[in-house]
C-alpha cells in the first residue's frame, strides 16, 4: 500500500496528523474536533428529504386560488347569509387536509432518510469510526473504499490502487487514478481500491453540497402531471379574468336587482371557475403515496419518482443483489493442470486477505479458505467492474514471490482455451465461476492478465432471492418489459434468469458482442431479455438506447457499476445494503432490500397517477361549464342562475366527496403522456353540454314561472339539471363499477334527494322544486345531456385516442 509522506502537508491550515505506529495517518484528535466545532468548521449542510413545516403550510395556504377564494370569502360574509359562505369554510377543510397530509409524508420521509443514511468512516485518534455526514470537520481523515460516496472535498492522504469516477460531475467516462496528493470532489465516488483522504472544505463550500441539497429536497417539480395542472391553471385564470369581469356588470350594473343579492348571484358565479381541489388532491394522493410506500420501508427521495413509475414500461435489473442475494458460497474447488490443491487453498487464502473491501464473491472465498500467515502481500490490484478481475503479488513462505489473478474465465483465458468447455457446463447450470490464474508479469503493467497460467476454477453459488420468481411474474402480468443486465458470465445469468422463469431467458446475449450503434443496440435490446458481460458504461448505452426507442426506463441496482445507469434510467431504484454511491443518485431507495417491494412501488405510482387523470376530468368539467354560463349569462343580460351555496351543494356531492374516494382507489393501468390533452379531451365536451343544457332548463324555467317565488323555483330546475348531468359524469370517470364505486355514486344522489325533500334543508339550500312540469322538463333536459355526454365522450375515445 502506498502512504503519504510523513511531512507532506496537504492544508496549510490543518496539516495531516503524523502517522501512528503502523504507518497510518491517526486523524484528528477528539480535542481537535471539538475546537473545529467550536469554530463552526463542520460539515452542516442541512440534508432534508422533506420540505419544513413552514415551507409546507405556506404552500398550502399562500396560494393564487386561496387569495381569489378568500377575497371573494370576506365580502361574503358582509353581504350573504351563511349557507352562502360554506365554499370558504370548503376551503379552509381542503388547506386543512393538504397541511396535516404533507406534514404526514415529511415525517414518514425524515424517518427512513435518517434509516438509509450513509454513515462515512473517519480516522480519529488512529481509531476508524463511523459517523454522520454531518459530524465531519474540516482536517478529518476520512477512508474510502469501493461504491463510497465521497461526501466532502478533500486531498488524497492514502491511496491503494485507489480508481474515483467523477463522470456524475465532470462528464469524464473514465475512473481517474488517484495518488497522494491529489484532490477528490464531493459527489464522486470509489469504483475500485481504497485509501483516505484530508476533509479540506465542508459545508456549503463543498464543490457538491448545493446540488446534494437540491437533490434530496421533498419535490413535486419536473413533474409531467403537475406541470399540465399548472398549464391548466394558467389557462383558467386567464378565462375568469374577463368572465369575471363581465359577470360583476352584468349583475351590478345592467340589472337593476338588490344589491347584496347581485354580489351574491356575482360571487356564485366566479368560485366554482376555480379547481382549488384538484391541486389540493394531486398534493394529498402524493403525500399519501409516500406514506404507504414509507410503511413498506421504501424511500421515495424525489417526488416525481411516484409518477415515473406509473409510467414504467422497462424495467433493467441487475441480476446480482436484485435476482440473487447478496452472499454466495464456494461448492467447489477444481484444481487446473495438475496443480495442488493444498497450494491453490494457500494462494485463495493469500488473496482473501489482501482485499480490505472484498465483493461478495472475494468473501465467500476468504469464509471457505482461511489466510496463510507465512505469505505476505507486497502489491494488491482490486477488482474492478470493467477489468473483471483483480490480483495480487506476494512474498511466499519460503522466499518465492508471484503474482495471482482471481476474475471470470472469459476475460482471462483466450478463446478456444479447453477450460472454456468446463466453465461453459457450470455456467449453463447457474453457478457462477471464478478463474485463479498466475501471471509472469508485474502487477502493475497493463498487460498482466495476457498470458496467465490457469490454476484453478472456483465454483461459487448464488442464492436466488425467494421472492424474485413472483416479481417477475407480475411485471410480465402488468405488461412491463424485464431485462436482465449483468456484469456476469452471460450463459451463467441466462440460467439464473430460466431458473426464474423469465421469458428469454434462454437467448442470453454476450454484452461484448452488442452493436455500438445506438439504433441497432436499441434493436437487440428489444428483441432479447438477458444480457450478461455488461460494463458500467455498457448498462448507461444500454438505457439510453432504450430510451431513444420511447421506452421509460427504471434501473435497479446496489453496486457501484450500476451507478451511471441509475442516473440516466428515467426512475433508478437502489436496495438499502447497496453502496453509498448508487444510494445517493436512486430516486427509490428499498431499505429492507426487498426486491419483492418493487411490484408495490410500481402499483403506488400508477394509483396515485391513473386516478389524478381520472378525477381531475370532474374538476374541469366544473371549471368548463362555470366559464360558459357566465358567459351565457353576460351576452343574455339575464341573472345568474346560482348562489354560492348551490354549487357548494353540487361541487360537494358530484366532484368533492367522490374524487377523494376515487383518487385513493386501486388502478393498475399504466400512465400514459399528455396529460392537458388527455384531460381536456374529456372537460371540454362534458362542461359544454352541461352549461347549453343547465342554461337552457333556466329560461325554460324563466318564462314557466311568474309571481312571487319564481327564481327560487327556476335555480332549483336549473340545479335539478346540472346536478343530474354531473352525476352520469361521476358515473362515467368511475368504470369500471364495483360494489363501492356504486354505492359512492348512490349515497350522492340520495343525499341530494334528501336536499331536495327535506324542508329544513330546503329553505338552507334555498331550493324548492315547484310544481311537476319543470321538474320533469328539466329531467327530460338533463336525460338528453347525458345521452349526449356519453356519445361525446365515446366519440373522443375514438377520434383523439390517448
Amino acid at each position: 500500500m502506498t502512504h503519504i509522506d510523513a511531512g507532506a502537508e496537504l492544508d496549510p491550515v490543518h496539516p495531516v496528523p503524523p502517522p501512528g505506529p503502523g504507518g497510518k495517518a491517526t486523524g484528528l484528535t477528539a480535542a481537535e474536533v471539538a475546537e473545529r466545532v467550536a469554530r463552526g468548521e463542520v460539515n452542516d449542510v442541512p440534508v432534508r428529504s422533506s420540505r419544513s413545516m413552514g415551507e409546507i403550510v405556506r404552500a398550502n395556504v399562500f396560494t393564487r386560488f386561496n387569495l381569489i377564494i378568500g377575497v371573494l370569502w370576506v365580502i361574503m360574509m358582509f353581504v350573504a347569509p351563511f349557507q352562502d359562505t360554506a365554499f370558504g369554510y370548503v376551503i379552509l377543510a381542503n388547506t386543512g387536509i393538504g397541511i396535516i397530509q404533507e406534514w404526514r409524508a415529511k415525517k414518514t420521509l425524515d424517518n427512513l432518510a435518517v434509516i438509509g443514511e450513509a454513515k462515512p468512516t473517519v480516522r480519529r485518534d488512529g481509531k476508524a469510526v463511523e459517523v454522520s455526514t454531518s459530524e465531519i470537520v474540516l482536517g478529518d481523515l476520512i477512508e474510502i473504499g469501493p461504491g463510497d460516496k465521497i461526501v466532502v472535498d478533500g486531498a488524497t492522504v492514502e491511496a491503494d490502487s485507489l480508481e474515483i469516477d467523477e463522470s456524475l460531475l465532470t462528464g469524464e467516462a473514465d475512473p481517474v487514478i488517484k495518488k497522494p496528493g491529489d484532490p477528490v470532489m464531493s459527489g464522486s465516488f470509489v469504483v475500485a481500491g481504497g485509501g483516505a483522504f484530508q476533509a479540506t472544505k465542508v459545508g456549503r463550500e463543498a464543490y457538491a453540497a448545493q446540488l446534494a441539497e437540491e437533490a434530496s429536497r421533498f419535490t413535486l417539480v419536473h413533474s409531467e402531471l403537475r406541470s399540465g395542472i399548472s398549464t391548466i391553471l394558467k389557462y383558467v385564470t386567464w378565462l375568469m379574468i374577463p368572465t369575471s369581469i363581465g359577470l360583476v356588470i352584468s349583475q351590478l350594473v345592467v340589472k337593476d336587482d338588490n344589491f347584496k343579492q347581485s354580489i351574491a348571484y356575482t360571487v356564485g358565479g366566479i368560485v366554482p371557475m376555480i379547481p382549488e381541489g384538484l391541486v389540493l388532491l394531486t398534493s394529498v394522493a402524493f403525500a399519501i403515496g409516500v406514506i404507504r410506500l414509507g410503511r413498506k420501508q421504501c424511500l421515495v427521495q424525489e417526488l416525481p419518482a411516484i409518477e415515473g413509475l406509473a409510467r414504467v414500461d422497462t424495467v433493467c435489473l441487475d441480476k446480482t443483489g436484485t435476482l440473487t442475494e447478496g452472499g454466495m458460497d464456494v461448492t467447489e474447488l477444481r484444481p487446473l493442470n495438475r496443480e495442488d490443491e493444498t497450494y491453490v487453498r494457500k494462494v485463495l487464502g493469500a488473496l482473501g486477505e489482501s482485499d480490505p473491501r472484498p465483493n461478495a464473491s472475494l468473501q465467500a472465498i476468504i469464509d471457505a479458505y482461511p489466510d496463510s500467515e507465512e505469505w505476505r502481500c507486497t502489491e494488491s490490484l482490486p477488482f474492478s467492474s470493467a477489468r473483471k478481475y483483480s490480483g495480487a503479488s506476494f512474498s511466499e513462505g519460503d522466499g518465492e514471490n508471484s503474482t495471482w489473478l482471481l476474475g471470470a474465465p472469459d476475460v482471462l483465458l483466450p478463446a478456444g482455451d479447453p477450460a472454456l468447455a468446463e466453465i461453459e457446463s457450470l455456467n449453463q447450470q447457474g453457478l457462477r465461476v471464478l478463474l485463479l490464474a498466475r501471471s509472469e508479469k508485474e502487477l502493475d503493467d497493463p498487460a498482466v492478465a495476457e498470458g496467465a497460467h490457469a490454476a484453478a476454477l472456483v465454483v461459487l453459488e448464488q442464492r436466488l432471492r425467494p421472492d424474485a420468481a413472483d416479481t417477475l411474474r407480475y411485471f410480465k402480468d402488468q405488461d412491463v418489459h424485464a431485462k436482465v443486465i449483468s456484469g456476469d458470465n452471460a450463459v451463467s445469468v441466462g440460467a439464473v434468469a430460466g431458473k426464474l422463469n423469465l421469458p428469454g431467458a434462454e437467448n442470453t446475449v454476450d454484452a461484448r458482442t452488442l452493436p455500438k450503434d445506438q439504433a441497432e443496440m436499441a434493436k437487440v435490446l428489444d428483441d432479447n431479455a438477458v444480457f450478461g458481460r455488461v460494463t458500467p458504461q455498457q448498462k448507461r448505452d444500454m438505457v439510453g438506447a432504450l430510451q431513444s426507442k420511447g421506452h421509460t426506463v427504471a434501473m435497479t441496482g446496489d453496486g457501484v457499476n450500476d451507478v451511471l445507469a441509475l442516473k440516466d434510467a428515467d426512475i433508478g431504484v437502489s436496495m438499502g445494503s447497496g453502496s453509498e454511491a448508487t444510494r445517493a443518485v436512486a430516486q427509490i431507495v428499498l431499505l429492507n432490500n426487498s426486491f419483492s417491494t418493487l411490484p408495490s412501488v410500481v402499483a403506488e405510482g400508477r394509483r396515485v397517477i391513473g386516478n389524478i387523470t381520472r378525477v381531475a376530468t370532474l374538476f374541469l368539467v366544473k371549471t368548463v361549464y362555470s366559464v360558459l354560463l357566465a358567459l351565457l349569462v353576460v351576452c343574455t343580460q339575464v341573472e345568474y342562475l346560482f348562489l354560492p351555496r348551490h354549487l357548494t351543494l353540487l361541487s360537494t356531492l358530484t366532484i368533492g366527496i367522490p374524487a377523494f374516494f376515487l383518487a385513493l382507489a386501486p388502478n393498475k393501468e399504466r400512465a400514459k403522456p399528455h396529460f392537458v390533452k388527455r384531460v381536456m379531451r374529456y372537460a371540454l365536451p362534458g362542461g359544454a353540454i352541461a352549461a347549453v343544457a343547465t342554461f337552457a332548463t333556466y329560461l325554460l324555467a324563466r318564462h314557466h314561472y311568474v309571481g312571487e317565488g319564481a327564481r327560487e323555483a327556476e335555480t332549483s330546475a336549473a340545479t335539478l339539471t346540472l346536478f343530474l348531468i354531473a352525476m352520469w359524469v361521476l358515473a362515467i370517470i368511475a368504470r369500471p363499477y364495483t360494489w363501492w364505486r356504486i354505492a359512492l355514486i348512490a349515497t350522492m344522489g340520495f343525499a341530494f334527494m334528501l336536499v331536495m325533500v327535506v324542508p329544513w334543508l330546503q329553505d338552507f339550500f334555498q331550493l324548492r322544486l315547484v310544481g311537476t312540469t319543470m321538474p320533469w322538463a328539466a329531467v327530460g333536459v338533463a336525460v338528453v345531456a347525458a345521452a349526449g355526454v356519453e356519445f361525446a365522450f365515446r366519440w373522443v375515445d375514438r377520434k383523439f385516442p390517448a
